[in-house]
């Protein structure tokens, strides 16, 4: 039997016995010449009766309406009609656009049209040729871009055109997001506001995220302020398919140029063009949905049953409705003795088979992707993109094998991993092997998971990792667009092409950049913006080089390394000229300047010698307050230390090494974690935290633990409701436990009971550890302070008081003088905090809507800070975090000072001894406080050699 492509049987194929019939025919041959005589003689009897019959008059069937009838024939129509992706130019005006909105007219820019150069072929344009930042005028009117060109003449344009001097820095595009639950996941998470998923059913695509967009989600506004100007809202991905998705534009209301807040307002195309759907494969149908012995699905196998048994719906609907057009245009609507078949749960699914509705797909897994790619092909509807996506690096030729002209995008993120078991396996050089095997990357935010303000970051990471300029670029612009089926509307600096418009105050693709104003159909959105004072810089003509990628490690005792130009160990800065060595001897540094010596051995003895562009000598980064070590896989219990909120205990009984988290952290340059138990979820603490180094292979590894007990923990953000049921009563408990402890002289007689421990917070032999976000909680943590500090000084006639430090912060900045006043510290993690939660609703989203972020207050006002990682996969991102504080700090931090909120800093803060600069070192290619830096050599304090990147 021929199945087709994927070789899977047709989801109602049945096995049926083949009878012999060799054997039977001789006996049933006259019988079965009589049944069919009978059998026609009948048939033309009840023809005969049917002609003799009376009809009404016209022919119609009384009961039902003509008019109903009628219009069903006209729907046909509308159901064999094919969409096409809507025009741009030609259009006088832009279908959203407000009448009285003057003209703008955005002189002196540098732009990035999106496309190249007319004359380029594809292939050239693919390699990047053709494309460039050109210098010229933009004039929006109606909502459109008129022109694009130099020096367009203002006493050419009516009179009351505002014009606005870009004075050279660049403008795309407005960014357009693929993949966000803006306004249906709204922040901070408040279940009123929870309209993710409809969780009564695995199989919903009759639910659309339209009905619940809450148009005053304040995330709306901040997705804004990251030059993001359309998203594609979808619904959560718990069902297998889980309802109609929509392109909004965000632009809502009155201040944002609108005449009515509304969410058919928001659309980014009224006309309804295209339709789109989210759909998911993978771990979490079977997990929200699968019941043992009730219901499933509770493995993939019954999720492709829950898909091809949709499908199958859909296609009866398809197949009844096409045949009764064709009858009713062929024998008149008169003559039908029923309506066009019509199923309101069915109707999204069978647009889909016929091509009317953009699929959207969550899919990571190779087994997921391949069957759905056999779903596309059984029941033969396209794949506009597969979201999450993390394994289709892996498997290019599945993705060029699904139905259709084109093989779907990946919508990945650029480094997002480990976070359950199907987004372990994956790569952070993903789009740039999807690029070069012909296929599609687009960078996504999956807001709220990632803040889709920074979007753009994602690209730009993608870019450091190895994809072009312009395909990186493209991947959250012009990519997208294409695959909304807008691309002739959205996603290009072009005449006809709606005037979404961001001018940044630095190149997109480099860290830290920020919209300085955003237009959406031609409106500035921000009245009184906020502008970071940043160095002006050209850009680069050819674009800048794709930044060499690093996939292979070798461990070396001997190597120099030249061309460095900057050293920050030691506590010092030495500047050197580019030919400035590094030699390293059994594995430690040896010689930092000329080492002319050590050059002329390392030629003798053959040593291996590696000249560096622009090279760095850091200290190594320090991660305090993430899971690693005591985590492999978040969602996963088996890979867990677990925690309990009844549970004291020690980081160092449940270190766990050699794990992907760990071998990636020190690849880039995290060789050293400080990790404390859970209290309860993901970023809680409680228990004593243990400072380890991620190159060993197990505890009594040597120099495996620098510190046993590094600083005692506790947890008073909103989850310390669960262990304590009300923040009221956990900041009592945690002030009574202190208040006894300070009271207390006696020793406990179990040195590693949480009463021990204590007694060494308030006799200043370890710091006291507190995770929390509010400004509130945290002043009323400093009361706690000055009151356990009252009661050490009158009973131990100590005036050094307890040492405090807060890990999270979002709101801390708000009592940055008190902080400073009483020496607490604070380790930000998130560095960015975006109002995820009701206690970081007032956290500091930055430009263009505040001056600064939680760091700029904190160091302005003297706190000792330093940054943390909320997530386990922002190990490769460490430096990237320090350079964002670095370049968006207005002159406040050095590059030093940038580092030091990731390394030196930590030490300080938990008053350890920092790392051995001669064995624990970092060596870059370029700036590690910059996209694109590469790590070339890892000194990380075990054994006698050194990893080095080749």
């Amino acid at each position: 039997m021929e199945y087709g492509k994927g070789d899977l049987p047709p989801y109602s194929a049945v096995a049926v016995p083949t009878p012999d019939w060799r054997r039977r025919w001789s006996v049933r041959r006259s019988r079965g010449v009589r049944v069919l005589a009978l059998a026609c003689l009948a048939f033309i009897v009840y023809a005969q009766w049917r002609q003799i019959q009376p009809r009404p008059k016209g022919g119609s069937i009384p009961q039902l309406s003509v008019e109903k009838l009628n219009e069903d024939l006209r729907t046909c129509s509308k159901l064999r009609s094919q969409p096409q992706d809507p025009i741009g130019l030609g259009r006088e005006r832009n279908a959203r656009y407000i009448d009285g909105y003057k003209p703008t007219l955005i002189k002196n820019a540098t732009i990035w049209i999106g496309e190249p150069i007319e004359g380029t072929s594809d292939e050239e344009a693919r390699g990047g040729k053709g494309f460039s930042w050109i210098n010229a005028d933009v004039l929006l009117e109606y909502g459109l871009i008129k022109e694009v060109r130099k020096g367009i003449d203002t006493s050419s344009l009516s009179s009351d055109t505002l014009v606005w001097d870009a004075k050279g820095r660049k403008l795309t595009t407005g960014i357009i997001d693929m993949h966000s639950h803006a306004g249906v996941d709204s922040l901070p998470e408040l279940v009123g506001n929870a309209d993710t998923n409809e969780m009564g059913s695995n199989i919903t695509p009759y639910v659309r995220s339209i009905d619940g967009i809450n148009v005053f989600d304040h995330q709306i506004q901040v997705i804004k302020s990251g030059g993001v100007t359309t998203s594609l809202v979808l619904p959560g991905s718990s069902n297998n398919i889980g309802g109609e998705a929509y392109v909004i534009k965000h632009a809502v209301g009155k201040p944002d140029g609108r005449n009515e807040t509304s969410i058919a307002d928001m659309l980014a195309d009224p006309e309804h063009n295209w339709r789109y759907i989210k759909m998911a494969c993978g771990e979490n149908s079977k997990r929200t949905y699968g019941e043992p012995g009730e219901h499933g699905p509770v493995s993939r196998l019954g999720e492709s049953w829950e898909f091809r048994h949709a499908f199958e719906q859909a296609s009866k609907i398809v197949r009844a409705q096409d045949d009764w057009c064709t009858l009713a245009e062929s024998v008149g609507v008169e003559q039908m003795d029923t309506y066009l078949p019509q199923d309101l749960e069915w109707e999204t699914l069978a647009a889909v088979l016929r091509g009317q509705v953009h699929v959207n797909t969550h899919c990571y897994t190779v087994p997921d992707l391949e069957a759905f790619v056999d779903h596309s092909n059984e029941f033969k509807f396209p794949v506009r993109a597969f979201h999450h996506a993390h394994q289709t690096f892996l498997v290019p030729e599945i993705l060029k094998r699904a139905w259709g002209d084109s093989p779907p995008a990946s919508a990945l993120f650029a480094d997002n991993m480990w976070y359950k078991a199907e987004a372990y396996i994956g790569s952070e050089y993903a789009g740039k092997v999807l690029y070069e095997n012909g296929l599609t990357p687009i960078y996504v935010s999956d807001n709220p998971v990632l803040n889709a303000q920074h979007v753009v970051f994602e690209a730009a990471k993608a870019f450091g990792y190895g994809l072009p300029y312009h395909a990186a670029l493209a991947s959250v612009t012009t990519a997208p667009a294409e695959r909304l089926g807008l691309g002739q509307r959205l996603g290009k600096v072009k005449p006809g092409f709606d005037a979404d418009i961001v001018v940044w105050d630095s190149d997109p693709l480099s860290v830290g950049a920020a919209p300085v104003q955003v237009w959406i159909d031609g409106t500035a959105q921000f009245d009184d913006p906020v502008e970071l004072k940043k160095p002006f810089s050209f850009p680069l003509d050819p674009l800048p080089e794709v930044p060499a990628t690093t996939e292979e490690t070798v461990s070396l005792s001997d190597v120099v390394f030249t061309g460095v130009t900057k050293s920050f160990l030691s506590s010092k800065l030495y500047s050197h000229s580019d030919n400035s060595t590094i030699a390293i001897s059994n594995g430690k540094i040896t010689c930092v300047g000329t080492c002319e010596t050590e050059l002329e051995i390392a030629t003798k003895s053959g040593t291996k010698i590696i000249a560096l562009r622009n090279g760095y000598l850091t200290r190594p980064f320090t991660v305090f307050g993430s899971t690693l070590g005591l985590n492999a896989i978040d969602a996963e219990t088996d890979t867990d230390n677990g925690g309990s909120t009844e549970i004291f205990s020690r980081g160092i009984d449940g270190l766990a090494f050699e794990t992907k988290k760990l071998h990636y952290a020190q690849r880039y340059g995290v060789t050293r974690a400080i990790s404390a138990p859970k209290y309860s979820g993901q970023m809680t603490h409680q228990g004593t935290s243990v400072g380890f180094r991620t190159g060993a292979k197990h505890t009594l590894d040597e120099g495996a633990v620098f510190a046993d007990d590094v600083a005692v923990h506790y947890t008073l953000d909103l989850n310390a409701k669960s262990g304590s049921t009300s923040i009221s009563n956990a900041v009592g408990a945690l002030r009574r436990k202190l208040l006894e402890a300070a009271s207390t002289n006696t020793t406990a007689a179990d040195p590693y009971s949480e009463a021990a421990f204590l007694g060494k917070v308030v006799d200043g032999s370890l710091p006291l550890a507190v995770t929390v976000q509010s400004a509130d909680v945290i002043a009323a943590l400093l009361k706690i302070k000055d009151a356990v500090d009252a009661v050490i000084a009158s009973s131990r006639g100590s005036s050094s008081g307890i040492s405090l430090v807060l890990i999270g912060g979002a709101e801390s900045f708000l009592l940055a003088p008190e902080l400073a006043a009483r020496d607490v510290s604070v380790v930000l993690s998130p560095l960015l905090a975006y109002r995820t939660t009701w206690d970081q609703r007032r956290a500091l989203t930055g430009a263009p809507l505040t001056n600064g972020t939680a760091v700029d207050a904190l160091v302005a006002a003297g706190v000792k800070v330093a940054v943390g990682i909320e997530e386990d996969w922002l190990v490769r991102d460490v430096g990237l975090l320090a350079g964002i504080a670095y370049k968006n700090g207005q002159g406040q931090l050095s590059e030093k000072d940038a580092l030091d909120l990731v390394s030196a800093n930590v030490y300080e803060i938990l008053g350890l001894e920092g790392s051995d600069d001669a064995s624990e070192f970092l060596v870059f290619e370029g700036s590690p406080l910059e996209i694109g830096a590469r790590v070339r050599a890892v000194g990380t304090g075990v054994g006698a050699e050194v990893m080095v990147l080749v």
